[in-house]
């Protein structure tokens, strides 16, 4: 009876979560069969998989892939790496480290587009950005960052966001290690990078799974700093794989071909999230 009870308290919850999840999933599926443009939505028929082969033969499309590769393997190591020095570096206490930490982490929660925009207008402008004035000031030639150096760009305006997650989770987890292993070590004559190797990092190995996971998840889905950056460009140099799903639906108005980006892209999320999933339950048991 308990059980009934508890099922049926469930099931609105579930069922309003399966239906967000399968009807947007089954209809990008049922897209993914039929030719579909927007401009022709007369001429609709049964493709069977002419849309997937067309999706990954175009020619942007190894370039999205690799750029998206890239493009997340870059900002995973800037975020993993430089958050897990700036959390090393304010676990010490000092004067004002409230402000601090507060500042540092704020960046993250600055909706992506607006990050984006202060990046592209107030920073890497070759006219009036901060890098050009820098520029200006040394005697050097400004630089067009989002034209010469556009997949760098995108990396460094969203590793700039996302460090700020990486310092938040492991400066939480530095709260939680115990000072007498680290105090004892020091009695022992262990230096900083004795220390850091044999308990800090250890102790920092179930937060940077954590961390890698969710990035990885989010990451595969860049799009609003790229759209309002670069466009993908020039040419596909910063295309990725959710930018050129973009650009086939709403800029080739294929619908058709543009859900079996869709899908593919769902696919190589789930793999990555499986992956992950086992790498972290493995590191969990340890």
């Amino acid at each position: 009876m308990n059980r009934t009870l508890v099922r049926l308290l469930q099931a609105p919850s579930i069922i309003v979560l399966l239906m967000w999840m399968i009807v947007p999933l089954s209809m990008t599926i049922y897209f993914s069969l039929i030719r579909y443009n927007l401009l022709y939505p007369e001429r609709t028929g049964f493709v069977g998989l002419s849309n997937y082969e067309f999706f990954v033969t175009d020619a942007a499309f190894p370039p999205a892939v690799l750029n998206t590769l890239v493009l997340v393997g870059s900002v995973l190591c800037i975020s993993v790496v430089l958050g897990l020095a700036i959390a090393i570096l304010i676990d010490r206490p000092f004067r004002g480290r409230g402000i601090v930490r507060v500042m540092l982490i704020s960046p993250f929660f600055i909706m992506p587009t607006v990050n984006a925009l202060v990046w592209k207008n107030m920073m890497m402008n070759p006219i009036y950005g901060l890098f050009a004035v820098i520029a200006h000031a040394v005697g050097a030639e400004p630089i067009d960052w989002l034209t010469v150096y556009p997949l760098l760009s995108v990396i460094i305006i969203v590793s700039w966001q996302w460090t700020p997650f990486a310092i938040l989770i492991f400066m939480t987890s530095l709260q939680s290690q115990d000072q007498e292993q680290k105090e004892a070590a020091t009695l022992d004559g262990a230096g900083f990078w004795a220390q850091f190797w044999n308990l800090t990092l250890p102790h920092l190995a179930r937060p940077i799974a954590i961390v890698l996971m969710i990035q990885m998840i989010f990451h595969l889905s860049i799009f609003a700093e790229i759209f309002v950056t670069t466009s993908g460009g020039p040419g596909t140099a910063s295309t990725n794989i959710a930018y050129l799903i973009y650009a086939q639906a709403l800029l080739q108005f294929d619908v058709g071909v543009a859900s079996a980006g869709g899908v593919f892209a769902v696919i190589l999320a789930n793999i990555v999230a499986i992956f992950l999933i086992r790498a972290v339950g493995k590191n969990l048991m340890v």
